[in-house]
Parts: structure tokens; C-alpha cells; sequence
């Protein structure tokens, strides 16, 4: 496989793996993140993502089975402590318990089922509803943790790490590119991994001077999760509330509650019920006393009685999200784009690091995540 002169534009989760897995086949790798290391502008920032196989979709269920290994692989290379196996708790209704349970047996991975009693024997500080499901090879992801040891890994193989850098387009020319840097001279190089996060689209509509194929609608949304102060959070499972059953499937429970430990405290939240917003100038401050943390605080009282529900800690991110929830990971050209991670791509940042690095050096990624699917 000969050697290629890349540019990753977007320091976060996913181009940070791409930067790991191209400079650890042996490219040129230079990355550029406009914001300064650590930051919290964009869907990376933070000490808790929820690791989980559980999917109902086999094609998710795959996918997690071959990024864990990857993350293991991170943790040696760089000497950090990024997974924690806490295991996973989802529960609702019977049937979607059900379907978790047989994705996971399908690949022979360990899953048990329980009623809400053993939940709560187990577990005195979280309530199930209805059916639950146990799967141990699940957690906590450290995100900031994750992105500096994707940096360093990358550092290791040779890559060129560069914050504070602005990137304003991409030129495609002949069989090459020409990414243009705000106050400072163009590169030239052979490919690009455009992942910008929720700047792709902008980027990849008004900055790449070139063909590209129809990207999906991408909608951008600042969610608002919170941390619940508690006893031990860091010996907490992760968990999703499935609606359907008591939780209803309608106003912010439409598509669950998820939640897990962390080092600033159990961390719930709705997933991806928040307003859109443009990541360019949108109001990063949690509002003190929205609906979205009044309705999470009722949550917690009725179902995470091991948390302190009246003390709720807001805290902002972006989604940014396909209509199918399916990422686009897709080469046009010598342009690989990698995004659209929908609010649970994050557990995959690995995998999708090595798909990018596949599409680059001209290895088909899945059809799902072609820019244009139907």
C-alpha cells in the first residue's frame, strides 16, 4: 500500500481516530482542529460517553464488536485509561428487551435477562420498567481522554497535530487536494478526511471547490444533558430507558433516556430533543432552568433514586444528525467524509478512524454510510 500525503481537517473524536489509523499504516498525516486542545465547542469535549454492543440492528451490533477491540488497542499503545467496564442496564418495554437480547446471543456475546426486582437489588440507585436486559461488556468511554490518546497514538506514528488552525476549503485538483488555511498557506496533499463535526456541512457545501456527490441533510442540535450529584457514580452501569412502556413515546421520552456515571456525577439526558442551532454562533450556556432539566429532574425522581434530582448540573452539546441516524463515511474523489454521528458515534470513534482510513486508500466503506444513500 503506497504511502499518501493526508490532511484531516477536524481535531474531535473521529478525525482524531482517522489521524491514528492513517499514520499507523504508515501516511503523512497532518491534522488540523481549528479550536485549542481540550475544548468544549463541538461533540467530543467531556468525561463520559456510554460505551454498549447492545443494538437491535445487527449491522450496529457488528460494527461494536469490531471497534472494541480498537479501543483496547488505543488504551495500550498510549498507556491511558479510557474504557471502563461498568456493564449496561436497558430497560422498557418487553419486546425491544427482547430484540436487544438476540442481537447480542446472535454474536455470542453474554446478555441476561432480568425483572425490575433484581435491577433494583442490584443496582438500589436505578429503577427498571417493565423488562430489562444485562450486558457486561458495556460502560463509560472518558471523551476528553479519548481524543488526546487518538493525538498522541497518531503523534507516535508521526503525525503533525495542529490546534488553533481554521480551515476554509477544500480544493479538489486533478488527482490531489489543496486545503486552504485561514492566515497561513495552503497545503497540498494527495487526500482529505473532511471531519468537522457539526461544520461539515458548511464546509463540505460552500468550502470544497470540486465534485461531491449529495450529502445528507445534516441537522444540527444542541442538546442539554445534566449530571445528578450521587453516592459512588463512577460504580454505576450505563443505562437506556426504552420508551413504550411506562416511559411514554411521546414530548422528550420519544426516543429514551440514556445515562451513566462519571467523575462529575451520573450524567442523564434525552436523546437528541434539542433545539437547532448554528454551531457558529449559538449560545453555549446551559439555560438554568429550561424544560428539558425540569423534565430530566421529574425523571430522576421517579426513576434514578440514588441521585440527588433536585441538584441537576446542565451541560451543552452538538448533535449532529442524519435522518437515517446512519454516519456518512464516504470517499468522492480524493475527499473522504466522515460525519453525521447522529448522537451515539462515539463508541465507534475507532472504527470509523479505520473505515476512513480504508476509504483513502480506496477500500469501499458500508453502503449505509454512502454520502448518497437513498
Amino acid at each position: 500500500m503506497s504511502v499518501r500525503r493526508v490532511v484531516v481537517v477536524g481535531g474531535g473524536a473521529m478525525g482524531s481516530a482517522a489521524a491514528w489509523r492513517l499514520a499507523a499504516r504508515g501516511d503523512d498525516v497532518t491534522l488540523l482542529e481549528r479550536f485549542l486542545p481540550g475544548h468544549d465547542r463541538g461533540s467530543s469535549h467531556g468525561t463520559s460517553r456510554i460505551f454498549r454492543l447492545a443494538y437491535a440492528d445487527p449491522f450496529y451490533v457488528d460494527l461494536t464488536v469490531r471497534a472494541l477491540p480498537l479501543w483496547q488497542r488505543l488504551e495500550e499503545a498510549t498507556g491511558r485509561r479510557i474504557l471502563t467496564l461498568t456493564g449496561a442496564v436497558d430497560h422498557g418495554p418487553a419486546a425491544v428487551i427482547e430484540a436487544l437480547h438476540d442481537g447480542l446471543t446472535r454474536v455470542g456475546r453474554p446478555a441476561e435477562r432480568l425483572v425490575p426486582d433484581q435491577v433494583a437489588e442490584r443496582w438500589p440507585g436505578l429503577r427498571a420498567d417493565t423488562s430489562a436486559l444485562y450486558h457486561p461488556e458495556a460502560g463509560r468511554l472518558h471523551a476528553d481522554e479519548s481524543v488526546a490518546a487518538f493525538q498522541q497514538a497518531a503523534r507516535d506514528h508521526g503525525a503533525d497535530i495542529r490546534h488553533g488552525v481554521r480551515v476554509s476549503g477544500v480544493s479538489v485538483q486533478g488527482d490531489g487536494v489543496r486545503v486552504r488555511v485561514e492566515g497561513q498557506d495552503d497545503i497540498r496533499a494527495d487526500a482529505a478526511v473532511v471531519a468537522a463535526g457539526s461544520w461539515t456541512a458548511d464546509l463540505l457545501v460552500n468550502g470544497v471547490d470540486g465534485p461531491l456527490r449529495s450529502l445528507p441533510e445534516l441537522r444540527v442540535t444542541q442538546e442539554q444533558p445534566a449530571h445528578f450529584p450521587a453516592a459512588d457514580p463512577l460504580s454505576w452501569p450505563s443505562f437506556i430507558h426504552h420508551p413504550g412502556a411506562a416511559l411514554p413515546a411521546v414530548g422528550p421520552t420519544v426516543d429514551g433516556v440514556y445515562g451513566l456515571g462519571s467523575v462529575d456525577g451520573v450524567k442523564a439526558g434525552f436523546h437528541g430533543i434539542g433545539p437547532v442551532v448554528d454551531p457558529e454562533h449559538r449560545d453555549r450556556t446551559p439555560d438554568p432552568d429550561p424544560d428539558p432539566v425540569r423534565a430530566l429532574a421529574a425523571y430522576a425522581e421517579r426513576w434514578l433514586p440514588g441521585v440527588e434530582h433536585t441538584a441537576p448540573e446542565p451541560l451543552t452539546c452538538l448533535y449532529t444528525t442524519t435522518k437515517q441516524h446512519d454516519f456518512i463515511a464516504d470517499r468522492q474523489g480524493p475527499v473522504t467524509v466522515l460525519g453525521g454521528c447522529s448522537g451515539h458515534a462515539f463508541k465507534f470513534a475507532p472504527l470509523l478512524g479505520e473505515l476512513a482510513a480504508d476509504l483513502t486508500h480506496g477500500i469501499p466503506g458500508p453502503d449505509r454510510f454512502r454520502l448518497d444513500r437513498p
